[in-house]
């Protein structure tokens, strides 16, 4: 039986996302190939939770399937008391502009977009009216309010992360997942994007989900979940 990796006190009402016996189970040339192996997990709304574990044990497929950009193949995944399990990709999608910021270790900015058309996408995407407005008060809390023109390629890496942090920041989503956001900058400028994603959460009091191999950042969380083979071992 998995640990489940839930403290006591959470009350299902507190809970923005709850798993229950999550599967992941893909196709491959040798036979299929278990990614989740049955995963049990609630966080609580405001809560930051590291996650750790070795490659491959399953922490980016997680993140995936609470994103809704991966379908389980069996078991729930319920986010902010929305069933994501067996809903179409409009519906999936529309709960991700609501609802969900992502950060990945890869920028995933759109090259021929400047910093400020690449932090509104989400917010057009949204129908919000004031889309610009908001890309740009966004990037000036990144300290980016004077790079709104420049493309990413014109950007440093750690600029295009804060142009990142600044897309998914700026819809105000419940729930901000990062995977190694830090994972290709050097560390001084890691130090610098962590500074900022933490502090940015706290102000919006969102729900963080962060994949990390760093046991200084995994500390910084209120809580820590370490994954191996597909399950959830602590």
């Amino acid at each position: 039986m998995n640990a489940i990796a839930q403290p006591s006190d959470i009350a299902q009402s507190a809970s923005l996302v709850r798993v229950a016996n999550l599967v992941l189970t893909v196709p491959a040339s040798a036979g299929p190939v278990n990614i989740l192996r049955g995963i049990d997990l609630t966080i609580a709304a405001g809560e930051v939770v590291g996650l750790v574990g070795p490659s491959g044990s399953g922490k980016t497929s997680l993140l995936m399937l609470l994103a809704g950009l991966e379908q389980a193949t069996s078991g729930s995944v319920r986010l902010a008391g929305q069933e994501l399990t067996g809903l179409g990709e409009d519906a999936l999608a529309r709960i991700r502009l609501s609802t969900v910021g992502i950060v990945f270790q890869s920028f995933h900015l759109i090259p021929s977009m400047t910093a400020l058309e690449n932090v509104a996408i989400p917010l057009e995407l949204a129908g919000d009216r004031h889309a610009m407005e908001k890309a740009r008060a966004s990037l000036a809390q990144v300290g980016l309010g004077h790079r709104l023109t420049h493309l990413p390629g014109q950007l440093s890496g750690g600029e295009q992360q804060r142009v990142a942090l600044a897309r998914a920041f700026a819809p105000e989503p419940k729930l901000l997942l990062a995977d190694e956001p830090t994972g290709n900058l050097d560390r001084a400028t890691g130090e610098t994007v962590m500074a900022l994603l933490f502090d940015l959460r706290a102000r919006l009091g969102a729900t963080l989900l962060l994949i990390t191999h760093d046991p200084a950042l995994a500390a910084r969380c209120d809580r820590v979940v370490s994954m191996r083979d597909g399950r959830i071992v602590a």
